[in-house]
């Protein structure tokens, strides 16, 4: 829905930024790579891409520094039993590329060692997130930029007030969206509704 917010940073804790754009303050949820990247610019203008999480009874809008990390924290919360919180705990505890070699080497540790990541998530997220890592691991294969796009967010909003699970979604919403990634919201809601 929303790609990125420009204004000027009225406020910025580790867990938050507020930024003012043509009059209106957005409150985003950030973590603290961003937070770090952002320091010393309050009061000036700065750019966040945005991912905003529609679920039954709630709405939040997450702010990152760059498209790398939007991208990660995205693919993590694909994952079964990881929440937008724990995204955003992981990406606190490492930077994008961090979660992206930790993936790659299998290294269980390096996710358990971050709080309210129990070894079974830890072993999940691997596992989930392995296939998802572009030729030579250099980045998330972003056939799931996807994963971000206006029309896709838009498809998974109306399918969750449909009552329909967020993991399946996502996965059926990716299948569609590999195969034919010129749908329009309207074509991909009724070609996910036949394959739920």
């Amino acid at each position: 829905m929303y790609e990125y917010i420009t204004g000027s940073l009225v406020e910025i804790t580790p867990t938050d930024a507020i930024v003012e754009a043509c009059g209106v303050g957005y409150d985003l949820f950030i973590s603290l790579s961003t937070f770090s990247k952002l320091q010393g610019a309050q009061g000036k203008t700065v750019k966040l891409f945005t991912y905003h999480l529609v679920r039954e009874d709630d709405e939040a809008l997450f702010g990152f520094a760059d498209k790398a990390e939007r991208s990660v924290f995205v693919h993590l919360i694909s994952v079964s039993g990881v929440g937008p919180g724990s995204a955003r705990m992981i990406l606190s505890a490492m930077t994008a590329d961090e979660v992206k070699e930790a993936v790659l080497k299998g290294d269980v540790n390096r996710f358990k060692a971050v709080k309210g990541i129990g070894l079974k998530t830890a072993q999940r997220l691997i596992i989930d997130l392995k296939d998802k890592i572009g030729k030579g691991g250099s980045e998330f294969s972003f056939e799931t930029a996807i994963a971000s796009s206006p029309v896709r967010e838009e498809a998974q909003g109306a399918l969750v007030m449909l009552g329909f699970a967020k993991p399946a979604i996502e996965k059926v919403l990716d299948k569609i969206l590999k195969e034919q990634p010129d749908c329009t919201v309207e074509e991909l809601i009724k070609k996910a509704l036949k394959m739920m």
